[in-house]
């Protein structure tokens, strides 16, 4: 776990980690490219947002990306809120229409594999209304990793909540309690959706790179990780991006 005093951060403390001006403090790391490449100014930062922007892409090409935190955490609450904003790319699969979210106990952006498209985290996902029926926000999923609820272990990568359909275009507020490898807690405007516990390694994965750590060296047990923001194709907004350490 990362210590109070490393992290310049109290406990209690509500504390920004994205500063509404630039990308300090955190990495990109883009399919087919270096962690640190933005590839297209895919994350900028205009009047105080954090914009996951397709206009300069002459396709999407599978380039996933995610915006890494460069410190890792373990017990803490994560607030934000984010908004869908204009399409999906025509080449994209078609799950990443109106669909988005943001990793904790990710693995690093350093960690990550050339052609990776995705961290081995969990994953607090967004979606929107495509006018096709009830589509939920504030789902859980789990690329390369397990986790239990009610002390069954869930192997499905999606675990549906309990939050309402939002249309596209409107601001969500979303929080999550993180407390190691005890408890993970999801909020939707203020409200419990979903809550799981004891993430671990999926030492069956052959898919998202969890053989890959387990082979490295790292517990089966994930208590601390990395906050990732996604950009897999859709258009996004963040604002607001706060944190509070818990007491383990």
């Amino acid at each position: 776990m990362l210590s109070f005093a490393v992290s310049g951060m109290s406990a209690g403390e509500w504390t920004p980690i994205f500063n509404g001006k630039n990308l300090e403090g955190w990495i990109p790391k883009i399919t087919k490219h270096a962690a640190g490449v933005n590839l297209h100014d895919t994350f900028r930062v205009e009047d105080g947002i954090l914009k996951v922007s397709y206009e300069d892409y002459p396709e999407f090409d599978g380039q996933f990306g995610h915006l890494y935190s460069e410190k890792s955490y373990s017990h803490y609450l994560l607030r934000m809120e984010y908004r869908f904003e204009g399409g999906m790319m025509p080449d994209a699969p078609h799950y990443v229409n109106l669909n988005s979210g943001f990793m904790v106990h990710a693995q690093s952006a350093t960690e990550m594999k050339l052609n990776q498209n995705f961290p081995v985290s969990v994953e607090f996902q967004f979606l929107a209304d495509e006018g096709k029926g009830h589509r939920q926000t504030g789902n859980v999923c789990t690329p390369g990793t397990l986790i239990e609820i009610e002390g069954e272990t869930i192997t499905q990568h999606i675990v549906k909540s309990t939050a309402p359909t939002f249309p596209a275009g409107e601001w969500i507020s979303v929080e999550i309690e993180v407390r190691g490898n005890d408890k993970i807690i999801h909020r939707v405007n203020g409200e419990d959706v979903l809550s799981f516990q004891k993430p671990s390694l999926d030492p069956n994965d052959e898919k998202f790179g969890a053989q890959d750590l387990i082979k490295a060296g790292k517990p089966l047990k994930i208590g601390s990780g990395h906050i990732a923001l996604q950009a897999e194709g859709q258009g996004v907004w963040f604002r607001n991006i706060e944190l509070k350490l818990l007491e383990p």
